[in-house]
């Protein structure tokens, strides 16, 4: 008989994604959207003028997936693209109105599955939890973190 052992902390981390991500298919799904497309969106929202790749990196899709994202969000006028004044080789997305709309119409379902996720923590240990992610995303991610000690965006 093997000696119990504590269930991995990875696996913790993913059980709670995995439900998170349940929930968020479902209110997103209301809107139309996946939950890939809603990472998008949520992602251009905080970092307006990201390239594509920046896009893929946030999120966590492939660049060929990426690719099929930027036109679908794009024919229905959720993301724009538009030429970086200072690389005008380089074409960055930023959200439309119609995308801040939609985020906007989500954003309380949303919330709620948050609150929900936290409601057994009080204001102190969710501090911990967001400051563990943060310091787990830093571990993982050198180059993030890197970037953010210098004050500059990982992601562009």
């Amino acid at each position: 008989m093997s000696p119990h052992r504590e269930v991995s902390f990875l696996y913790l981390l993913k059980q709670a994604e995995l439900a998170a991500r349940k929930r968020l298919d479902e209110v997103v799904e209301t809107a139309g959207i996946t939950a890939t497309q809603y990472a998008a969106l949520t992602s251009l929202e905080q970092q307006p003028d990201l390239t594509a790749a920046a896009l893929a990196r946030n999120s966590f899709v492939t660049a060929q997936t990426t690719a099929q994202l930027v036109r679908g969000l794009e024919e229905r006028g959720l993301i724009a693209r538009h030429r970086d004044p200072r690389s005008r080789r380089q074409v960055l997305l930023v959200l439309t109105d119609a995308g801040r709309r939609l985020l906007d119409g989500l954003r309380d379902a949303v919330d709620e599955i948050e609150r929900r996720m936290t409601s057994g923590l009080t204001a102190g240990e969710l501090a911990g939890v967001r400051a563990g992610l943060e310091a787990f995303r830093a571990g993982i991610d050198p180059d993030r973190a890197a970037a953010r000690e210098a004050g500059a965006p990982a992601t562009r």
